[in-house]
């Protein structure tokens, strides 16, 4: 396998001594790959990015800092100051495995698939892993459980995947319209499905994750309820739009999506619609989402 310089995106926001101990990791494991590494300290009030600038791989390490943009825009950022060919976005609390990128690699480069999750295992309690995620009937995430080789998966985790920049860009990113969080990892996967790529997990990697209780980011319902109608309009018929807009119990809906249409939804999705290759009916069906 030749050498690939791989661009690893972490996203970091008041994660104490967390991206410490996931950088520690990064630099430990074995890989044969040139790697790339970016941190994007999304304004954090608590000097957890500081360490870097004394960090003994603190050379092999771009610390691009920002004011509290929302996780979408950061790993945006992420991917346009990334060198390699190949993007990898990261949580900022993982611990990694030796040659979990180099196994992550072979099946992208292969042409096996056109991106690629981990498994993702609790530091907490190792045995219990996720491989991928898909929905349920009220467009929950669930996690899937071991397949007996590569396979599809309808979501991509966003604490580890791998995807060629060029795919990356060709469906532009994360939402760009998104707000704090909510819905990233949904989106930009139902994205990749219709614009005609593959999404695979590998159950021979995984990489152990901190499932924290306290959320970095201050989110309202209004920015989870704002992403959700961004989503639909960009993605989804217009049943499926009125059901997402049931699903906003807490706030008034059509506040929600008459805001999300000013904001250039409708073209959004007039532009999509043109640029993919199935519909989101396909999707819901080749996964047997009943949504």
């Amino acid at each position: 396998m030749k050498q690939e310089w791989i661009s690893i995106v972490f996203p970091a926001k008041n994660e104490g001594d967390h991206v410490k101990s996931t950088l520690d990791s990064l630099f430990q494991t074995k890989t044969k790959q040139v790697l790339d590494v970016i941190v994007v300290d999304d304004g954090s009030e608590d000097g957890c990015c500081d360490f870097i600038q004394s960090y003994e791989y603190k050379n092999r390490v771009k610390l691009v800092r920002t004011n509290g943009i929302g996780a979408s825009r950061a790993r945006n950022l992420g991917a346009r100051l990334a060198k390699g060919e190949l993007l990898v976005f990261c949580d900022a609390h993982l611990n990694f495995e030796d040659w979990w990128i180099d196994r992550l690699l072979e099946p992208v480069i292969s042409g096996k698939t056109d991106a690629i999750a981990s498994g993702i295992a609790s530091q907490t309690n190792p045995s219990s892993v996720g491989y991928g995620q898909t929905l349920d009937h009220n467009l929950e995430v669930k996690w899937n459980p071991r397949p007996p080789s590569i396979t599809e998966t309808p979501i991509l985790p966003g604490g580890c995947f791998m995807i060629p920049k060029s795919i990356f860009d060709d469906v532009g990113g994360f939402d760009r319209g998104f707000k704090v969080w909510g819905y990233e990892d949904i989106e930009i996967s139902i994205k990749l499905w219709l614009f005609g790529y593959r999404c695979s997990v590998h159950p021979d990697v995984s990489v152990l994750h901190l499932f924290r209780k306290i959320h970095p980011y201050s989110v309202s319902f209004d920015h989870v309820y704002y992403n959700l109608m961004r989503m639909a309009y960009s993605h989804f018929n217009e049943q499926r739009i009125e059901k997402c807009k049931q699903k906003i119990v807490h706030r008034k809906a059509d506040s929600i999506e008459a805001e999300v249409i000013r904001d250039g939804a409708i073209k959004q999705r007039e532009n999509y619609f043109k640029k993919r290759r199935h519909d989101d009916s396909w999707f819901f069906e080749k996964f047997n989402i009943r949504f």
